[in-house]
């Protein structure tokens, strides 16, 4: 239960073009460099692949990065805001912040969408909230609200098209119900899950800020695992 990408992004690969591309004058690279940075507004895995590479780097190569795309960003067609978004999540120095901030302009921000369904006499959900551009942030869940949460996909960053491949995937029909609905249902698992001593998945944890109130049942969930691992160890 957790994390899955089925195409790892080529994290190496953008590292040695950004570490190129500040390097050399050579319009190749130049060029190999800006191909790349064309990917960013419609790949899901060159923009990962950006966020790991980026922070991958020292302040000066993080520095150096920025600085090639002050240049090279007027020089392609993409939107500022694919060429900065996946540097910002992984940034964590205050002025970088600011400057790539900047950089991206006022992003729209709209509520997560929860779609619900069931299948195999369980309930099924996909949360979607959207990120930037067709860019979104997924968790897939497959629970029962009275027997605990029996799995837990996130999705850090994936196209919005990858919503109905996982629809298809599901073998149900999935209907737009309130948030707030799933929310409490999974709330609902989560109290199962910690009355049968079981930790909450990973997946889900990264949602907590959802849940509002219902937060404390999560970390209640995860500080009962702790514990009975703690005794078993001692």
């Amino acid at each position: 239960m957790g994390e899955r990408r089925d195409k790892q992004p080529d994290v190496s690969s953008v590292r040695m073009a950004a570490t190129t591309r500040v390097a050399t004058d050579d319009t190749r690279a130049h060029g190999a460099w800006r191909k790349w940075l064309g990917a960013l507004a419609t790949d899901a895995d060159a923009a990962i692949a950006a966020a790991l590479a980026y922070e991958s780097l020292q302040d000066d190569g993080r520095d150096a990065w920025l600085d090639a795309l002050d240049t090279d960003a007027p020089q392609v067609d993409v939107p500022a805001v694919a060429l900065y978004a996946p540097l910002l999540g992984v940034e964590d120095d205050p002025v970088r912040q600011l400057r790539i901030a900047a950089k991206m302009g006022e992003l729209s921000s709209s509520p997560p969408r929860a779609l619900v369904g069931s299948a195999g006499g369980k309930r099924v959900c996909l949360v979607v909230k959207r990120l930037y551009l067709d860019f979104v942030e997924l968790l897939e869940c497959r629970y029962d609200p009275e027997g605990g949460v029996e799995h837990a996909q996130h999705e850090p960053l994936v196209h919005e098209r990858e919503v109905a491949t996982r629809t298809g995937r599901l073998a149900t029909t999935l209907l737009d119900v309130p948030l707030q609905e799933v929310v409490e249902e999974l709330a609902h698992a989560v109290v199962a899950d910690g009355r049968a001593r079981r930790a909450t998945p990973p997946a889900l944890l990264r949602y907590i800020d959802l849940f509002g109130l219902d937060a404390s049942v999560i970390r209640e969930s995860v500080a009962v695992r702790m514990a009975d691992d703690g005794s078993r160890d001692g």
